[in-house]
């Protein structure tokens, strides 16, 4: 190009940006989020769908009645259009929520010029970790705030969000396990209750006050935890569950999602589960989780599920018949296009009757309506007056900062090499592809952050006499080893960035391997030998790694895992690795006082040896005649690298369980235990059979004493498991049955209760299915402590 041409071309887009910064701030100014029922227009204001005093269920009815079946079945994908002669605008039903509000799907707009980012709290599995309700409640309930506050700035197309994903991390190559609460049943069904009554702006304890704020979505319904593996597929996979296992694990999130969360919708997956491909089965969306479990909202497909039921597993053998089986099973919204394209010849086949279009409707209006989308102008609605300020505000990022701290698990402190003085470090040796790459930190599913603090910006800060050296990508395939040895030899401290990215684990992207990508642990090792002092270890991560080479090296000195930490993540590690709160990067006002981490893994890191098993097999339980070594905490019977539950902290902790404890429940019932087939010996109730009544009788309060023994504050998450005197007949070998979260200054102490039922904590599942409650011992465990109880007649 000539000089001529540059200059006009430099002139041109000089003018072209001019121009876009004169108009935003008008667009900004005089725009209104999309809403139907303008009071101000004299053609809609007389419908009765506008009338704000009648039930919604009436008011849905009328507008439904109103509707032509070609603009009723163009209403039925996510992506629907305006129906102007009513004055119902467009809506856009995909936005992503996991960790923040997210630009992924296509119902959020961030603009560089106003609103550019939302808060990008810590990936899901880091913020299991803390085993906090209450963080996680505050989470949802901050991104809800955002959500709305993008909606009343003309910035979303809706307000409806397909998060949390509740699935089990059952296998830990899996891609998207980073996107879970980890693998166990429990933690899982808390996290999703918690952040659901968060965003859609319930109460802690689950109280409704009016319109939602926003809705969740709990997915993806069921027993999907493989994505592309050894040729297996998501889109054709055929999960073969046993109901033993479908009762006990893949399917308690789901019911804890909608009964106890109220979550308003639900998501089918891509895979079959016993030869039925989700999105078409009526037993699981329309007996379960809507009439059994009282599904207050709508179900999706995931996108392009329903296309799927015809193209990649041909269930179907017309795209007709494809949206024919969604639309009976229970699919209320599809992701895609496949309904407005395919339904109207659907019904003209006989496929799909306009009762079901008007079924599925008739679910997806009211939730408009309950999100105030039907009622004038939503600025004028309780949280109309959310302001962009909310986006990104001081609070939430200082939440997002919390959350990983609290996250964080301290794997490895040999000799107490954390927490650093800062004092005494003199020079300081960062090393490692984790260190400076801020799409590291915020895993998938993410939206742009508010700002993002690398690891090496926040030790920069903290320690003038910083050097960095990359080491080695994260793949470990192209590698600086050389200068990396000089720069450890150089410092007297150094820590070391490695781990995983969403180059090797995310979405569509499942492990073969457990162990450091390429040449990653040679680098650790070498850098090792050369420093002067012990390294630190810091993985980043959302899946388990085989790190025992560092577990076992005494020239590793401490090993942190971080998760993917979101935007505030190097603040975060930083403030761990010293021991303290430095809010000096994020401008934080609400402080938090010294830091030891105390974060507990959400799933078990397993030897590099499990790769045996195929991920294909979805057996939960071992079986010992064929080596099948079972899967998770509750029942994997290796060994593991760092087992569920398992975190480290500065300070001691010491736990007892209070005098007084019940140690026997009567059941004072007409009914005769059964002795188990198997077993004659073994009696057990039928929980079914003992009814609600009689289960509501037998609670158990066990209070813990728990006191911290060391020289620093913390947040310490109590686990509370129960366990059975043996593992015969597929008892787990223990399982959570509850955890709080607590804080105590150096030497305090406090008093934890837990309310149990011993129809929901201390019953099992048969391999039918049936769920029963066991005659005899049963214990209850805390650390190393044990409580025993006996159910007697």
């Amino acid at each position: 190009m000539g000089t001529r041409g540059l200059i006009f071309s430099s002139a041109l887009l000089l003018l072209l940006l001019l121009l876009l910064l004169l108009a935003q701030p008008v667009l900004v100014v005089s725009a209104t989020p999309p809403f139907a029922c303008d009071p101000a227009s004299p053609s809609t204001r007389s419908f009765r769908f506008c009338q704000t005093t009648l039930p919604i269920d009436k008011r849905v009815s009328d507008l439904i009645s109103r509707l032509t079946l070609e603009e009723k079945i163009q209403q039925l994908d996510d992506e629907t259009p305006a129906i102007l002669r009513l004055g119902v605008p467009r809506y856009n039903w995909w936005s992503e929520a996991l960790h923040g509000v997210s630009s992924w799907g296509n119902g959020i707009h961030f603009n560089p010029l106003t609103i550019p980012g939302a808060t990008s709290f810590p990936q899901v599995i880091l913020t299991a970790a803390s085993f906090n309700p209450d963080l996680w409640y505050r989470i949802g309930q901050a991104i809800g705030v955002e959500a709305r506050a993008l909606y009343n700035a003309a910035h979303a197309d809706g307000l409806t969000f397909w998060s949390p994903n509740v699935n089990i991390f059952r296998d830990p190559r899996w891609g998207r396990g980073q996107e879970t609460p980890g693998e166990d049943p429990t933690t899982a069904s808390k996290y999703a209750v918690a952040f659901v009554r968060g965003l859609q702006g319930d109460s802690p304890t689950g109280e409704r006050s009016g319109q939602l704020m926003a809705s969740a979505c709990c997915k993806h319904f069921t027993a999907y935890d493989l994505d592309d593996w050894n040729g297996n597929v998501r889109y054709t996979f055929d999960a073969r569950v046993t109901a033993q296992d479908m009762e006990d694990t893949f399917q308690p999130p789901f019911r804890s999602c909608v009964e106890q969360g109220r979550a308003t919708c639900v998501m089918c997956s891509y895979n079959r589960v016993n030869g039925v491909p989700t999105c078409a089965d009526y037993n699981l969306l329309t007996k379960q989780a809507k009439k059994a479990w009282g599904l207050d909202g709508y179900i999706a497909s995931d996108c392009a599920a329903v296309d799927y039921l015809y193209g990649a597993t041909h269930y179907a053998q017309t795209l007709e018949e494809a949206v024919g089986y969604a639309l009976k099973a229970g699919v209320d919204i599809n992701c895609g296009k496949v309904m407005s394209q395919h339904v109207g010849s659907a019904i003209q086949k006989g496929n799909v009757s306009e009762s079901d279009i008007d079924r599925a409707l008739f679910n997806a209006f009211s939730l408009r309506m309950k999100l105030g989308l039907f009622n004038g102008n939503p600025q004028h609605l309780p949280s109309g007056d959310i302001p962009p300020s909310q986006v990104c505000s001081t609070k939430h990022k200082n939440l997002a900062l919390q959350a990983a701290q609290d996250g964080i698990v301290l794997l490895k402190n040999t000799d107490n090499t954390l927490p650093l003085a800062r004092s005494k470090v003199t020079s300081l040796g960062v090393i490692g592809p984790n260190a400076d790459a801020p799409p590291s930190l915020l895993g998938n599913y993410n939206g742009p952050p508010c700002e993002v603090i690398t690891p090496l910006a926040a030790l920069q800060y903290s320690v003038d006499y910083t050097r960095f050296a990359v080491g080695c990508n994260v793949a470990g395939n192209v590698t600086e080893i050389p200068r990396a040895v000089h720069l450890a030899r150089s410092v007297d401290y150094v820590i070391m960035f490695m781990g995983l990215d969403q180059d090797q684990e995310r979405e569509a992207l499942d492990r073969t391997d457990l162990v450091l990508p390429g040449m990653q642990q040679t680098l650790i090792s070498k850098v090792a030998e050369a420093a002067k002092k012990p390294i630190i270890l810091v993985l980043l991560s959302g899946g388990p790694l085989d790190i025992t080479f560092a577990k076992n090296d005494p020239r590793i000195g401490a090993i942190l895992w971080a998760g993917y930490p979101g935007e505030a993540g190097g603040t975060a590690i930083s403030s761990i690795i010293f021991g303290e709160h430095n809010p000096g990067l994020l401008h934080a006002t609400y402080l938090i006082d010294l830091v030891g981490a105390g974060g507990k893994l959400p799933v078990t890191w397993y030897p590099q040896d499990f790769t045996k098993v195929p991920m294909t097999d979805m057996r939960m339980r071992a079986d010992p005649a064929t080596g099948y070594p079972g899967r998770t905490y509750r029942f994997y019977t290796g060994k593991p690298v760092y087992q569920f539950g398992y975190g480290l902290s500065y300070s001691k902790y010491s736990y007892e369980f209070e005098a007084g404890a019940a140690t026997s429940i009567y059941l004072n019932n007409s009914l005769s235990p059964q002795a188990q087939r198997n077993d004659p010996n073994t009696l057990s109730y039928d929980i079914a059979s003992l009814g609600f009544n009689t289960c509501g009788e037998l609670k158990i309060s066990a209070t813990v004493g728990v006191k911290n023994h060391g020289p620093m504050a913390g947040r310490h998450p109590v686990l509370l498991f129960s366990r059975w005197p043996s593992t015969e007949h597929g008892r787990p070998v223990k399982q959570l049955v509850g955890f709080q979260s607590v804080h105590l200054e150096a030497g305090e102490s406090t008093k934890v209760e837990f309310s149990l039922s011993a129809c929901e904590h201390l019953s099992r599942v048969m391999d039918d299915g049936r769920r029963v409650l066991d005659k005899g011992s049963h214990f209850l465990i805390v650390g190393d402590k044990e409580h025993e109880i006996s159910i007697v007649a």
